[in-house]
């Protein structure tokens, strides 16, 4: 992946983070120091995807909560589902890391 293109991705991330801030605070889930730090995660794990050439992290969604990492969507292959786990729980600041991506056949 070049580099504008990987400078694209990441203001879109930004964006989209930029976007959402407030809704998980105003459901009351959380406060709103660590909600900026789960998006902060959120936003670093998924650049972290998107520059890693095993993973598709597009096609990858990521979601974090208490520090705690929700991976679904889908996988083309058994290691890239456990590269992408590999990748999130690497991140500074994750507690926890569900993978729940699903492998195509």
């Amino acid at each position: 992946m070049n580099k504008q293109t990987r400078a694209i991705a990441f203001a879109i991330l930004t964006g989209m983070t930029l976007v959402t801030t407030g809704c998980a605070v105003m459901r009351g889930q959380t406060d709103v120091g660590t909600y900026v730090d789960d998006r902060t995660i959120t936003t670093a794990v998924k650049a972290k995807l998107i520059e890693d050439k095993r993973t598709g992290g597009l096609s990858i969604n990521v979601d974090t909560l208490n520090g705690a990492v929700a991976l679904s969507g889908f996988a083309k292959s058994q290691a890239e589902k456990d590269a992408a786990g590999q990748i999130a729980a690497s991140t500074r600041g994750v507690r926890e890391v569900r993978n729940n991506l699903v492998v195509r056949p």
